[in-house]
C-alpha cells in the first residue's frame, strides 16, 4: 500500500487538531506544538491513512502513532501492517497508552503485545495541588514560595508577549551558558526547542508566561491545553541559583495559563535521575503510562 507521509507544517494545525479534539488524550505526545517542536529531531511526519491520522517517526526504527480516528483503526492498523511488510520493516507503534491498547486488543485478539517503558511515562498532577501546594507532603514546596515572597518584594508573573520576548530568549541563553550543554544531544535538542516555541508561540498557538525578578527575567515556562480537562507543560526554565524560581514559576504558571484544567501534564523524565527526583517531589496524582506495541510472533 502507498501512503503519502507529509512533513509537519504550520498550516496543518487546523486538520491535525480537529482529530485530537475528537480523540481528547491526556498525552503530551498529542499536541500540534509538541509535534511540530519536535518533528526535526524525531523526523516526524503525518498521513492520513484510511480516514485515520498516523504520525511516523524515523527516529532509530521507524515506528508509527495509535491512529487517530475511533471508526477508522482497524482499516488504518491493516494498513500499516502491510505497508510495514512490504518496506521490510518490523512493526512499531510508539507511545501508546493503556486505553489505545485495550483497543488494538479488541481489533485484533492476541496480535499484538506492548512494552511500557518507565522513562516515556507523563507525569500528570491535579492543577488546584500545583496552584495551593495543600497538604503534607507539598510542604517543602509551600517554604520554598514563602521563602521567595519574604526575600523578595520587586516581582510578578507575566505573560509572554511580542513586547517581553527578547527578554526571555535572552534568559534563556543565559540558562545554557550558566548549565553547560556539551556533548549532551538530549539537552542541546531541548534548548533548540524552547527557544523555537518562544520564537513561534502565537503561530503554534501555546502559552507562555515569566518571572521577573527586580526588573529582570528569572524564569519562563510554555504549554498548550492538550485534551479538554488537560494542559501540558513543555517547558520549564529558570535560574537555579535564586531559590524558589522553578517553584514559583511552576505555581504562577498554572494559576495563570492553566486554573480552568483539572489537570497538568509535565511530560515524562527521560529516565533523568535529577529531573525524575524534582517530578516525583510534587507527587502526581497518576502516571500516563505509554508503551511501545509490536506483533506477537507466530
Amino acid at each position: 500500500m502507498e501512503i503519502q507521509w507529509k512533513d509537519i507544517e504550520l498550516e496543518d494545525k487546523e486538520l491535525i487538531q480537529s482529530y485530537y479534539k475528537k480523540e481528547q488524550s491526556r498525552s503530551c505526545d498529542f499536541t500540534f506544538g509538541n509535534n511540530v517542536l519536535w518533528s526535526p529531531f524525531f523526523q516526524l511526519r503525518y498521513a492520513i491513512v484510511e480516514g485515520a491520522l498516523v504520525f511516523l517517526s524515523g527516529e532509530q526504527h521507524c515506528s508509527v502513532s495509535f491512529p487517530l480516528g475511533k471508526e477508522h483503526v482497524k482499516e488504518a492498523v491493516e494498513a500499516l501492517v502491510a505497508y510495514f511488510e512490504e518496506q521490510g520493516w518490523s512493526f512499531r507503534m510508539y507511545s501508546v497508552t493503556p486505553e489505545q491498547f485495550e483497543v488494538l486488543e479488541e481489533l485484533f485478539p492476541g496480535s499484538f503485545e506492548i512494552a511500557y517503558e518507565r522513562d516515556a511515562a507523563d507525569y500528570i498532577y491535579e492543577s488546584e495541588k500545583l496552584m495551593n501546594l495543600s497538604g503534607k507532603k507539598l510542604h517543602s514546596k509551600r517554604n520554598h514560595i514563602n521563602k521567595f515572597l519574604s526575600e523578595h518584594e520587586d516581582w510578578s508573573f507575566e505573560f509572554i508577549t511580542p513586547e517581553n520576548r527578547a527578554e526571555c530568549v535572552e534568559m534563556v541563553q543565559k540558562w545554557r551558558e550558566m548549565n553547560d550543554c556539551t556533548g549532551n544531544q538530549k539537552k542541546c535538542n531541548e534548548l533548540c526547542v524552547t527557544l523555537r516555541s518562544l520564537e513561534k508561540l502565537e503561530e503554534l498557538g501555546l502559552t507562555g508566561g515569566l518571572i521577573r525578578l527586580d526588573g529582570r527575567v528569572i524564569a519562563v515556562s510554555v504549554g498548550e491545553a492538550c485534551c479538554d480537562d488537560t494542559f501540558v507543560v513543555h517547558i520549564e526554565k529558570a535560574y537555579a541559583d535564586i531559590p524558589g524560581a522553578y517553584p514559583m514559576i511552576n505555581q504562577q504558571f498554572v494559576k495563570h495559563a492553566a486554573a480552568d484544567y483539572r489537570y497538568i501534564n509535565r511530560e515524562d523524565d527521560a529516565g533523568e535521575e535529577g529531573l525524575r527526583k524534582a517530578k516525583l517531589s510534587y507527587h502526581p496524582a497518576f502516571m500516563q503510562e505509554k508503551g511501545t506495541v509490536t506483533k506477537k510472533k507466530a
